[in-house]
């Protein structure tokens, strides 16, 4: 069966093309398996709460746009007749009841791992969009009215300097609200606007697309443009609703959305409610680690399994403009794959901030595979967060990012192989276990190991628990990559590149330090380190190579640069003749091994061999192998298209 929506339709109607219904939901309601709701363009102000799912792959639910159409879902509402208070600020009172029992401007951005701002003021999901640009919540009446500049209310080191920090010439528009017994008063300061004269909305709604019903299963999503819903804080402890999500379901596919201005995460395949909630933040008996182990074990007793979750697809998407992330999602995101989107502008805002926001922030992203996405200015562009066993980070490109890729505490198998990370922060790796192959880092990485904090490892391509381990570091194999070294980490390059490898040791020798623990003690494993195995890369610049690295390729003169024009990024790479003429060995699953802890080889999610062969660009590698993302590359300048939009 196809239904058919149309702003002009009427939920009275038959849904047919002739007499289409009026929303989205109305379709939504009464669609089976097997059917499909196509929808004309318009803005449709709604929740999506899809009652049905698909049974199989092959047998689903397809919501889509009506061909050569652009349909619109907002979780917000227009808001008109704004009354002028003083100078630039204006006005406007709203029922409550206009909210129902959400009332976005009364609940605070709050969580688990939620650190700024949480003195002096608190950040709500509320937000006020002129002409479709999120403003900017003011701490109070007067710093509303305070028309010189924002004071962030982020501070941490490591971040990027606020935009408008460095640039106070820049014009901030503001909101501030009151929430009284029944009534919501907004006050905007909107600058040289005049809001009577633009198009000023507010959100009202946490959600666009997302079902309030676990377990609805094979749902399409297609060419949509879905924005402005409040979204709230999504930890790993968390019930993780996002703006869009299949909510602890299986098997959907996101694609050709352009999705945007949520305010917490645009995208969320993360786990539901039942396994826990912000427990920390409410109760505090005990730590947020603690609680994340037992949402583990949790989620497990209640079937949590490839049979019953995840195996999402999320492709073509353009995901931008969010507050905390891009695409979240802890235990929920097993064997999903996320393929060729576009990600950026992601936890820029500064307005809070907190340990879990990136362009991709998974937990327990099991057999996941990360591919050809376009990644850059985001707070982190790839954050993989505990059990990222069997994933893969293949063919991505990643710039302007405060930090390209991050894994934390996870014991591999991770595959990070043919990505370019051109940003000054390349890779954080609080992990082991890794395999860093064939790709083309510009910025440091740092690596530390985590003795305080155990967290689970699995059974080969399954949820099942093995075991669960403290991070030594080191585990990691470091093959035919290049290292351009384009920026001093504070001229002693101590966290760059692989010299920070120096505190690790080879497998022979880590083999007869610990043939001497006899007791197999759990304290001769934290204090021996763990070997390390680096073949094949090439160093330039400010990049310096590990003392366990026999016969690295020096390449002084390695610079790189990236420019889009019209939806076509080019990465412009100057190279000298020994890169192009140096050698390394083809990789393969049988020669990366296994990690010492999960025992599991670096293997597809089927437990076949991955092919190494193809480069970034999907061309095949020669027998004349070099180091880097590219199967070959000319000496001296070239441009090379990397990444094309896909509508």
């Amino acid at each position: 069966m196809i239904y058919y929506v149309s702003t002009n339709g009427s939920d009275k109607a038959d849904g047919s093309k002739a007499t289409p219904f009026q929303t989205i939901n109305r379709a939504a309601k009464i669609a089976v398996a097997g059917d499909t709701v196509k929808v004309f363009g318009g803005t449709y102000r709604e929740w999506v709460d899809p009652q049905n799912g698909g049974t199989s792959e092959h047998n689903r639910i397809v919501y889509e746009a009506v061909e050569g159409e652009r349909p619109i879902i907002k979780g917000s509402e227009i808001v008109t007749d704004w009354q002028k208070v003083e100078g630039t600020v204006w006005k406007k009172e709203l029922p409550n009841s206009m909210f129902g029992d959400w009332n976005p401007f009364a609940l605070e951005v709050e969580g688990d791992w939620l650190k700024d701002p949480v003195a002096d003021y608190r950040v709500h999901l509320g937000d006020v969009y002129i002409n479709g640009v999120s403003m900017f919540e003011a701490k109070s009446m007067e710093d509303l009215y305070d028309n010189t500049q924002r004071i962030t209310c982020c501070q941490n080191s490591w971040r990027v300097e606020d935009e408008l920090i460095l640039r106070p010439e820049l014009t901030v528009y503001k909101w501030y609200a009151v929430v009284e017994d029944s009534i919501t008063t907004i006050f905007g300061n909107f600058q040289e606007y005049d809001p009577n004269n633009e198009l000023i909305e507010i959100n009202v709604r946490p959600c666009c697309f997302y079902p309030k019903a676990t377990g609805i299963n094979y749902i399409t999503l297609r060419g949509f443009e879905i924005a402005q819903a409040g979204c709230p804080w999504t930890p790993p402890t968390s019930n993780q609703i996002g703006m869009v999500g299949p909510h602890w379901s299986k098997g959907w596919i996101i694609e050709n959305n352009d999705i945007h201005d949520a305010k917490c995460s645009g995208i969320s395949l993360g786990k539901e409610a039942s396994t826990g909630h912000n427990l920390f933040t409410r109760f505090g008996r005990k730590s947020g680690h603690r609680h994340q182990l037992e949402a583990v074990f949790l989620a497990v007793q209640k079937g949590w399994s490839r049979d019953t979750i995840g195996s999402h697809i999320v492709r073509n998407n353009e995901i931008h403009d969010c507050g905390q992330n891009g695409i979240v999602g802890h235990l929920g995101c097993i064997f999903s794959r996320v393929e060729h989107n576009h990600i950026y502008n992601i936890g820029i805002k500064h307005e809070f901030w907190g340990h879990e926001m990136g362009g991709i922030k998974f937990h327990g992203a099991i057999d996941a595979i990360i591919c050809g996405n376009n990644i850059h200015n985001c707070t982190l562009g790839t954050w993989l967060d505990w059990q990222a066993q069997g994933c893969r980070v293949t063919a991505n490109i990643y710039y302007a990012n405060n930090r390209d890729i991050m894994v934390e505490v996870t014991h591999g198998p991770y595959l990070i192989d043919h990505n370019v990370f051109m940003s000054q922060y390349a890779f954080d790796n609080w992990s082991q276990g890794g395999a860093l192959v064939h790709n083309l880092f510009c910025g440091k990485i740092r690596d530390r190991s985590i003795l305080d904090r155990s967290t689970p490892y699995h059974f080969p391509h399954s949820t099942q628990v093995a075991g669960y381990s403290e991070i030594y570091g080191g585990d990691d194999r470091y093959y035919n990559n290049i290292f351009a070294g384009l920026w001093p980490d504070g001229g002693q390059n101590l966290e760059q590149f692989t010299k920070n490898c120096d505190r690790f040791t080879t497998a022979d020798e880590y083999a007869m330090r610990m043939s001497t623990n006899h007791e197999g003690g759990p304290y001769a494993f934290a204090k021996t380190p763990q070997p390390v195995w680096l073949e094949g890369n090439a160093y330039s610049g400010f990049a310096a190579p590990s003392v366990y690295e026999k016969s690295p390729t020096m390449a002084d003169g390695v610079s790189v640069a990236v420019t889009e024009s019209d939806g076509v990024w080019t990465l412009t790479i100057d190279v000298p003749e020994v890169l192009n003429t140096a050698k390394c060995n083809a990789v393969t699953t049988k020669r990366l091994g296994e990690p010492r802890i999960a025992a599991q080889a670096f293997e597809a999610a089927d437990g076949s061999e991955i092919d190494f062969d193809k480069d970034l660009l999907g061309n095949c590698h020669t027998d004349h192998l070099i180091p880097g993302p590219f199967a070959s590359l000319k000496a001296g300048k070239q441009k090379i298209v990397v990444w094309k939009k896909s509508f």
